[in-house]
């Protein structure tokens, strides 16, 4: 699996296992499904795995260390995030969590990007997954918390890193506008951005993607399937999009799209998988794998070998526009 490097020497494998689905997102998942998926993960080459508290209100963090915890841990990048404090709710732990994942609701989330918060936040995480040290803390979602996220969430984030105490910083959002203002006015090596660069969505190649070259900060893509619309060789009517019912342009193009690949005997989630790559700034493309069998497909769509006539078919017909920085993946930038 090829890896590239951060700036501050972490490496990413070109596929992270996102573990959201982990911590019970929208159904439940077993303790030994969770584990099969890390350890098919690791067999796959795989030594980039995302979590986070929000994740099932630390179910994910919990099973991710089980799963990693006879893993050397030189070998694999760790990441978690900070902003969104579990704070105790005894008194609803007969509920279940009214946030999209399967689990009691003995927590509830609180938005805290303070100081104090944010190494609270972080000294959980570490006693959920069972180490004494992640390599990359991301601000999680701080959109409506810009004024704290910018001063004393990242302020805190950066001095952690000079310490020595994490490798790597940045921020995680579903959007890149807010990103690219981290990465131009900010110390953050690494950003997370979700669904802004996909097949049908390339908001992050107009602000994001240019500050990110220009800064030498990295980007890992996440939600590249779009709430599961590129999930498959082709979308069904009622697909969503970005958690809504995809409209019938996006839907057509979709199609479309698969029509130019059917023929080359490529399909929308390889395309989906591997398009993010092709541009400079992005190291690592991070996947929601629950099962074994998830790791095994998504291992497969991104090392299946797309044509570079593909590519430029679908770039011909301004289905899929050219990333404009586009160089050999294996030799433009430090691999292994």
């Amino acid at each position: 699996m090829h890896e590239h490097r951060l700036r501050t020497g972490a490496r990413l494998t070109e596929l992270g296992l996102g573990a959201a689905q982990l911590g019970n997102l929208y159904r439940r998942t077993t303790d030994e499904e969770a584990r099969d998926a890390v350890d098919a993960a690791w067999d796959a080459g795989i030594r980039y795995f995302d979590t986070a508290p929000h994740y099932g209100l630390g179910l994910s963090e919990r099973r991710l260390g089980a799963a990693l915890a006879d893993r050397p841990r030189d070998e694999y990048v760790l990441s978690t995030k900070v902003g969104r404090a579990l704070v105790p709710t005894p008194d609803r732990a007969h509920l279940r969590d009214d946030d999209g994942f399967d689990v009691p609701a003995q927590f509830r989330r609180e938005w805290d990007f303070t100081r104090d918060g944010v190494l609270r936040s972080l000294e959980g995480s570490l006693g959920r997954l069972g180490t004494d040290r992640v390599d990359v803390v991301y601000l999680h979602d701080p959109d409506a918390h810009w004024a704290e996220a910018s001063t004393s969430g990242i302020d805190t984030l950066v001095e952690l890193r000079d310490q020595g105490v994490v490798s790597a910083v940045g921020v995680g959002m579903n959007q890149s506008a807010m990103l690219a203002w981290f990465v131009r006015e900010t110390d953050v090596d690494v950003v997370m951005c979700a669904g802004r660069f996909t097949l049908v969505d390339r908001a992050a190649l107009a602000d994001l993607l240019p500050a990110a070259l220009d800064r030498g900060v990295s980007v890992v893509a996440a939600a590249v399937y779009n709430s599961g619309l590129l999930a498959g060789p082709r979308p069904r009517p009622d697909a969503r999009y970005d958690y809504e019912q995809a409209p019938a342009d996006v839907l057509d193009r979709v199609h479309r799209i698969a029509d130019v690949a059917e023929p080359f005997g490529i399909t929308v989630p390889e395309l989906a998988a591997q398009y993010p790559l092709r541009h400079d700034a992005v190291a690592s493309v991070v996947l929601g794998m629950r099962t074994a069998a998830h790791v095994t497909a998504n291992t497969a769509r991104m090392t299946s070998a797309v044509p570079s006539e593909l590519w430029d078919e679908l770039d011909r017909l301004g289905l899929v526009p050219g990333v404009g920085s586009e160089q050999d993946r294996h030799t433009g930038r430090s691999t292994s």
